[in-house]
């Protein structure tokens, strides 16, 4: 924008952060329609099924990150903190905090758990497409010619601004916001965040060792960001990863893989797709295959999910019940050799195929800590996944708390089957290579 432009902007009323103002740039983006798009995303994807409230959406999201974002500029502005970085550079952060999102799949991240390859990417990786949008391009080409990979740069962790730790990072104003807004509309009291005191210890710190100016908070912010840490913590336990929540989603997701196996949808189809735009889709498709017939249970899943017939818990096992050695890696994944094993309990339980589901979710970055802490001696320091004692505890029982967070279940649809858990939990952590050979003998593997 022209420094002799006069500043305009517009303003939003939400439920969370009461007025949020809009620049003339921002309000270019938030028209265009790769961005009216997210109306029509979930921010938390299936959990309605559980939360009716949890219609809110990553357009929603969306206007709160960017909200912090100028937020954020205004309290560092304030304090000094900004001489060092550049006007293009400040910029770049809240149109970066509007788009962050903007290549989210439909129902948000559940098809980013099937395996690698899959689908085109993470929904950062595919970023690009569309900020290469003609009316999001223009948007930010009026700010700077190469806003466009300045964006998508800090949207994908890559840029070298002292300011990319806002975006993308232990602190990054997303992890803010979405607990806020999930917390309201789900109606828990999990996710409260102290934002005003987490804002207000932001600082651009020079690290130590390198001498790199990058976002870091003073020590007086430390119990503020141990409450984010814990707030995460417990919204994954009592909401993200719901039982009924992950029964949905594993359905979900058996709908995208057969899908896919079928050719019944092409990977890069799901680029730019709304949640009910994929689901009509889908629904269509499966009903004029072969007549009306449909091999893979596509149809009759999407139908399922519509009318909120959820597998069933068969089987729970908390992450400390199982073996010392845990479930293996390949369970949090959904890959060949995991649905093998799913066909195979699914007829040996008089299922038919696709009809059982093993879920163990991970998210071993839960509790990630990459930050740098500014004492009030003016030291410096990086407080890393261990942090640091007296000063930031939490991640030093990371472990057990994420450990406490993990469920092996495994769901059974459209009926609930009598399950040995430990059975199930026996062959949850056998290494890909033993489990390989169990499938290969032809012994029932249950009973």
């Amino acid at each position: 924008m022209r420094p002799d432009k006069p500043a305009r902007s517009i303003v939003l009323r939400d439920p969370i952060w009461d007025t949020i103002r809009l620049d003339e740039t921002a309000e270019r983006i938030v028209d265009s329609a790769a961005f009216q798009r997210l109306r029509y995303i979930k921010q938390l994807g299936l959990a309605h099924l559980v939360y009716p409230g949890a219609m809110h959406t990553r357009f929603d999201h969306a206007l709160g990150v960017y909200h912090l974002a100028r937020r954020s500029l205004s309290v560092l502005e304030g304090r000094g903190q900004l001489v060092a970085v550049s006007e293009v550079d400040r910029c770049m952060i809240p149109l970066a905090a509007l788009l962050h999102d903007i290549g989210h799949y439909p129902f948000s991240h559940a098809v980013e758990e099937l395996e690698e390859g899959r689908i085109p990417g993470h929904h950062e990786a595919v970023v690009g497409v569309f900020l290469a949008d003609d009316e999001v391009r223009a948007a930010l080409e009026s700010v700077a010619p190469d806003a466009a990979a300045r964006v998508e740069a800090l949207i994908r962790g890559h840029s070298d601004s002292p300011l990319q730790g806002l975006v993308s990072g232990s602190l990054d104003l997303d992890k803010i916001e979405y607990l806020k807004r999930d917390a309201q509309f789900c109606g828990v009291p999990y996710g409260d965040v102290d934002v005003e005191r987490l804002l207000d210890a932001l600082r651009v710190v020079a690290d130590p060792v390198t001498g790199r100016l990058e976002m870091g908070v003073h020590e007086k912010g430390v119990a503020a960001l141990e409450s984010l840490l814990f707030a995460k913590y417990q919204m994954f336990r009592n909401v993200y990863w719901h039982h009924a929540v992950r029964a949905a989603t594993v359905m979900y997701k058996r709908i995208v893989d057969d899908a896919l196996e079928g050719g019944l949808l092409d990977p890069e189809e799901l680029v730019g797709q709304t949640d009910e735009g994929l689901l009509s889709l889908l629904e269509q498709r499966a009903a004029s295959r072969d007549g009306g017939e449909d091999a893979r249970g596509v149809g009759r899943r999407v139908w399922a999910l519509r009318a909120r017939r959820l597998p069933k818990r068969s089987v729970e096992v908390v992450a400390a019940e199982l073996a010392p050695e845990g479930a293996g890696d390949w369970l949090g994944v959904d890959s060949a050799l995991k649905r093998r094993l799913e066909d195979r309990l699914a007829t040996e339980l008089g299922l038919e195929g696709g009809d059982a589901y093993l879920d163990y979710p991970e998210k071993p970055k839960m509790f990630g800590l990459d930050l740098l802490l500014l004492r009030r001696s003016g030291e410096r320091l990086r407080l890393g996944p261990g942090g640091r004692a007296g000063l930031i505890g939490l991640p030093t029982i990371a472990a057990t708390l994420y450990h406490s967070a993990r469920v092996l279940r495994c769901f059974t649809w459209p009926e609930r089957r009598d399950v040995d858990p430990a059975q199930v939990a026996a062959l949850a952590t056998l290494a890909p290579e033993a489990l390989e050979a169990r499938l290969a003998e032809g012994a029932p593997l249950l009973g």
